[in-house]
């Protein structure tokens, strides 16, 4: 659910704001909104230190290993800088150093100062290139000599003349400074010093704690000259604004009565800047995986679709994976990774232990296993018939016709959703108007795609269901404002329809993963023959036909299966996801240095 906020002001004595500031940094529950922008130089030093922390702390190995070094945190970070300038210095000129080598070693090992010395003697040593098609020729009085031959050019050089002409076709390259030995000197040189800076990062690995902690104080720095320079002030009064939820009002009252404030409490207005915070059920909390993947957040005045989202994003992963086998190899990785993260559980594993067991019962149903043509019979007695009849054309209608179902299903949710929350408004019947559409485009979806009849009971619901939208849609207040909603209701309702079709996705994508594997499966088991290298070919094929097929049903499932719920589902219940993140004026106690998230 989305906690209810309450808007709060605060007013202090000029001279006690850092002690409030304090009080409530300590209380953490108070979302704060600046007065006034909060930008001096006290706080774009304090950005920038804290920048400086954040990039040192995370140029350091992630795991702890041997003793500290016992250095200051500040030193260590600076000593970091030091090498991380170092490292960037050090890479540019390794790649400088490789690229020379690579333009100049076509033509051999030779002294560049040797070949300057010609010169005094009135001749020039020049290199060239030139497409394969030229053969080139010496000019007069000139030597020529190829010293290599590629698809893409020729490289040779020239002695002779200072005067002479370039052959014909060809292109001068720039004598180096050295030759191919200096550079494969300097190069290794290079690669060392390398080595040696990545060990001084390697030996600052168990002062990690110490400056993320350094950061952690660096963060809360910044945030406390924020607040300050946010706050409000005449002469000798300072005050704040902020958000808090409504079960931490009693806490700022009490506040407010020890420290003196002035406290007002108040509903927020409707154009008022409130933060989301969403306390889950337990079992609904794996979702905030997605939801952090993606980075959205409902608005204050939206709705909190935790719930739904992870049930039909559990029903849409098994369907687009859509195979037992995969499955069981997901749950297996899930419980892998599970003991190696413990004591802690990160949503996200919870929330592929849900996908897993979906996939696997809806693997199980379609009779779905690693794209097998063939079933054991105890795999085989797990099919459903209605899923996966004998028939493939009519299996195809039926899942088809289900992802149509739960298309309809998943969208009239939505404006039953909707009907509650207006339920005291005339608007109200516009979503009862769209609910009889939705479901008037499921049967036509039924009609057109399927060959199904179309109800005729159906199209009076129709007619009485645009009705009520024209009707309903825009309060007579609004409709000199919003009069271009009614112009667009007739591409609203084809819309409608195709969202109601856009599930069909879930049929395809499932249908592919199958056709995927069981083509992997032929190329790997049909060839025919035996023996131990035919066998280890054969498994190679499958190994990678099988893990592609994995990562593209991964990535069908990404892009189709959040998409159906934050666009098409959200879209018909209105939502914008403008949620502005809830983070209270606290201390930051991330254990790495990074910023506490708040739950």
């Amino acid at each position: 659910m989305i906690v209810p906020m309450k808007k709060v002001t605060i007013l202090c004595l000029a001279s006690a704001r850092d002690a409030a500031l304090e009080r409530l940094r300590a209380l953490g529950a108070l979302h704060l909104h600046p007065i006034r922008p909060p930008e001096n130089d006290d706080i774009e030093a304090a950005r920038k230190a804290l920048a400086h922390g954040r990039r040192a702390l995370e140029t350091l190995p992630p795991r702890a290993a041997g003793t500290p070094s016992g250095r200051p945190a500040a030193d260590v970070v600076e000593d970091v800088w030091r090498r991380i300038h170092e490292r960037r210095d050090l890479e540019e000129k390794l790649d400088a150093l490789r690229r020379e080598r690579q333009r100049i070693e076509p033509f051999g090992a030779f002294d560049p100062v040797s070949a300057r010395a010609l010169e005094a003697k009135g001749l020039k040593l020049r290199l060239y290139r030139c497409e394969p098609r030229y053969e080139p020729s010496a000019p007069a009085g000139a030597v020529l000599r190829i010293t290599r031959r590629t698809k893409e050019a020729t490289y040779f050089v020239v002695i002779g003349p200072a005067d002479a002409p370039a052959p014909e076709g060809a292109s001068e390259i720039r004598m180096p400074e050295t030759g191919l030995a200096e550079l494969d000197r300097r190069i290794t040189e290079t690669e060392a010093a390398l080595d040696d800076n990545r060990r001084a990062f390697e030996a600052y690995a168990a002062d990690r704690a110490a400056v993320a902690a350094l950061v952690a104080e660096a963060e809360d720095r910044l945030r406390f000259l924020e607040a300050r320079a946010g706050m409000g002030d005449a002469e000798r009064v300072a005050w704040l604004r902020g958000f808090a939820p409504t079960d931490a009002t009693d806490a700022l009252r009490a506040a407010a009565r020890d420290q003196g404030w002035a406290l007002r409490i108040e509903e927020p207005a409707e154009d008022d800047p409130v933060p989301t915070l969403i306390r889950h059920p337990r079992w609904v909390r794996p979702i905030r995986a997605v939801f952090d993947l993606i980075g959205i957040l409902p608005g204050y005045r939206e709705v909190d679709i935790g719930a739904v989202f992870l049930i039909f994003f559990s029903l849409f992963f098994a369907m687009l994976v859509g195979d037992a086998g995969y499955g069981f190899l997901f749950l297996g990785l899930t419980l892998w990774a599970r003991r190696k993260l413990r004591p802690q559980r990160p949503p996200a594993v919870t929330l592929m232990l849900i996908m897993s067991v979906a996939t696997i019962v809806w693997g199980a149903l379609t009779g779905s296993w690693f794209g097998a043509a063939r079933l054991p019979s105890v795999l085989d007695a797990l099919r459903s018939d209605w899923l996966a009849p004998a028939d493939p054309k009519l299996a195809q209608q039926r899942i088809m016709g289900l992802c149509f179902l739960i298309g309809a299903a998943q969208l009239s949710l939505a404006h039953v959703w909707n009907i509650l929350r207006q339920r005291r408004s005339l608007q109200a019947l516009a979503q009862l108007g769209w609910l009889g559409v939705t479901w008037t485009m499921y049967f036509a979806a039924g009609a057109m795609v399927l060959n199904r009849t179309f109800p005729r009971a159906i199209g009076v619901i129709s007619l009485i269901s645009v009705a009520l939208i024209v009707l309903f849609m825009t309060p007579p207040a609004r409709l000199k404002a919003e009069w271009f909603n009614h112009a667009m209701l007739p591409l609203n309702l084809v819309s409608n329809f195709v969202d109601v079709v856009s599930y069909i996705r879930l049929f395809a994508v499932g249908t592919a993963t199958f056709a995927v594997a069981q083509a992997f499966n032929g190329i790997a088991l049909g060839g025919g023959g035996g023996g131990i290298a035919r066998g280890l070919v054969a498994a190679l094929i499958l190994f990678i036909g099988h893990a592609l097929n994995v990562v593209l049903a991964g990535m069908g499932v990404i892009v189709h299966g959040v998409r159906l719920n934050t666009l098409e589902f959200s879209g018909h219940l209105g939502m914008q996801w403008t949620g502005i993140p809830y983070r209270p004026f606290a201390r930051a106690r991330a254990a790495d240095g990074a910023p506490a998230k708040n739950r």
